[in-house]
């Protein structure tokens, strides 16, 4: 047990950062900096208050300049990344506490920072050592948020699908890895349960398609529906065959009633010569109809009318990755512009209404002020 001299304690905590959070739109975006054409965070955060819908933005690390760019910015929440190499240290508390302390009080409350995210796809690494200290250093950096008195922050750990045994088609029959399932999952799962934070997963239709799945995969299916035969649930796109494969696992081991956020998911703007599905069309087609998908609030055939937040990859194209396609999953050029439009720019009109709304509010609130005689509240 982790930390156990120390649990008695919470019962007598009093929460003191309430951080806030709204999520009106559920789509948000992976927000990566393998580049060295990208404009200053300050710019970026600008950009994507004022001219795009966005309100949830995940990056893959605590840059503190990236961090101190979305203070004051409450319509926009962040979830932040703990690189695979800390996993081990942080499963003690003493470190969590430390790292806490360094990495994210100092922007606390001003900054919304909704997830920690621990690691990114650590069961996929194989490596025994960091699997086995994830959920520790998972239960540490929750104990050390509550001895910090903050709440409103949750802690989770993406996976790729990897996570899903070979036999996990149709989606109904979705189970983890042999070996995994009661091992790793049923504690993980179980951690979710108890502090109410979302599974997270990467779904990637994108590497998951054939020749004969492509528009399958883009949500384009009119000529290809899948019908599971157990349960007679017709599949119209991959995406939701993939979310509810997770699902079938998750309630396999007895935990089908926790949420689940998608982490990543995106589609290439372009690749390499020959690359078969890859190139413009084929990106605004999967982002644009995942977006609305995801906005829709339908669900997917075993989860009905239950919306996903949901993470595209990525903000920009980044020029500094290892292949062609990983370097074009931006939606946007380092320069702002779109790469392709997908529907998340705000409309002149709704630029106005915001203003206005802005504006509104702050003459109610000084107003308030005036007439109360009350002066300014400090956290």
């Amino acid at each position: 047990m982790l930390g156990s001299e120390v649990v008695p304690q919470l019962l007598f905590l009093i929460p003191t950062l309430i951080l806030p959070f709204s999520a009106a739109y559920h789509v948000g975006v992976n927000y990566g900096t393998v580049a060295n054409n990208l404009p200053p965070p300050h710019q970026v955060v600008n950009f994507i208050k004022t001219k795009t819908n966005i309100n949830h933005v995940k990056i893959f690390d605590t840059n503190p300049n990236i961090l101190a760019a979305f203070s004051g910015i409450t319509e926009i929440s962040l979830t932040v990344t703990i690189p695979n190499s800390d996993i081990v240290s942080l499963s003690k508390l003493p470190n969590a506490r430390s790292w806490l302390s360094d990495h994210i009080l100092p922007f606390l409350p001003t900054t919304s920072i909704r997830y920690i995210a621990v690691g990114n796809e650590v069961i996929a690494t194989s490596d025994k050592t960091l699997i086995t200290h994830l959920l520790p250093a998972m239960e540490s950096l929750t104990l050390a948020l509550h001895l910090a008195n903050v709440t409103g922050i949750l802690v989770s750990t993406p996976h790729s699908l990897g996570i899903l045994s070979g036999s996990s088609e149709p989606p109904s029959s979705g189970k983890f890895r042999n070996g995994y399932d009661k091992a790793i999952f049923t504690p993980i799962l179980d951690f979710h349960n108890r502090t109410k934070s979302p599974f997270m997963v990467n779904p990637y239709p994108y590497f998951g398609f054939g020749p004969e799945t492509l528009n399958y995969a883009l949500f384009n299916s009119n000529d290809y529906v899948f019908v599971d035969p157990v349960t007679k649930l017709n599949y119209t796109n991959m995406f939701d065959a993939q979310l509810d494969a997770v699902y079938s696992a998750m309630k396999r081991v007895g935990f089908g009633d926790v949420d689940i956020v998608v982490a990543e998911t995106g589609w290439p703007s372009a690749g390499e010569p020959n690359q078969t599905g890859v190139g413009l069309d084929y990106a605004a087609a999967y982002n644009g109809n995942l977006i609305k998908h995801v906005n829709s609030g339908k669900g997917t055939p075993l989860m009905p009318n239950r919306v996903f937040e949901t993470y595209i990859f990525s903000l920009f194209n980044e020029n500094l990755k290892s292949s062609v396609s990983e370097q074009n999953f931006g939606l946007f050029k380092p320069d702002f512009t779109q790469v392709y439009d997908v529907g998340i720019m705000k409309t002149r009109a709704a630029q106005i209404l915001a203003a206005q709304r802005r504006s509104s509010q702050t003459s109610g609130e000084l107003s308030s002020l005036i007439m109360i005689h009350m002066p300014p509240r400090y956290k």
